[in-house]
């Protein structure tokens, strides 16, 4: 054998490599397209967008309704799961609170039970007062608020992204004014 001509253990191996180094790119992708996610997450115009839950007379003054709107973070796999619920609660006049759905203490849904004025949640006995402050059970804090805005006669919400401890919008009274008035 000269030393031009590769023996088939070297073909063998060379094809083996270049195989596997394929192998390593088509498998890096999913990989990547994550790392890239957690950089341009947030970027798309509808992720802090403000969502309109109806109009303020479809919540009448000193109820709590249920409202559901479509998440402006979707995927087209999410489907009907981006549609979420909250609970809108007419205070009086211009202020009202919105709830997410989820409990503080492992985010089982909550449901408002308007003959006692509580929020009820199933899954371990977790209890808010109607203005979602903690009134019993394991959860250490009281519900999570969307910011909300009303706009020619609409409620708004800042939506996109549940309401958690870390946010601003999950202090009661989700602006400076504490809840006084609504947050622009």
């Amino acid at each position: 054998m000269t030393g031009d001509q590769l023996s088939r253990r070297g073909v063998l191996t060379r094809l083996g490599i270049l195989f596997n180094g394929l192998m390593a790119v088509v498998l890096a992708i999913p990989f990547v397209g994550f790392i890239l996610s957690a950089v341009t997450r947030g970027r798309g115009s509808g992720y802090r967008s403000w969502i309109t839950l109806g109009s303020a007379s479809q919540f009448p003054e000193g109820e709590t309704r249920l409202a559901t709107f479509r998440n402006p973070y979707v995927s087209p796999s999410d489907g009907k799961t981006a549609d979420t619920a909250c609970w809108v609660r007419h205070v009086e006049g211009d202020r009202f609170q919105v709830f997410a759905v989820n409990c503080a203490h492992l985010g089982c849904p909550v449901r408002w039970f308007p003959q006692s004025g509580l929020f009820l949640c199933p899954c371990h006995g977790g209890a808010y007062y109607r203005d979602g402050s903690r009134a019993a059970g394991p959860p250490e804090r009281g519900m999570f608020e969307y910011s909300y805005k009303l706009e020619n006669g609409l409620v708004l919400i800042q939506a996109g992204e549940l309401p958690t401890p870390g946010m601003a919008s999950a202090r009661v009274g989700c602006g400076p004014c504490g809840g006084k008035s609504p947050c622009a």
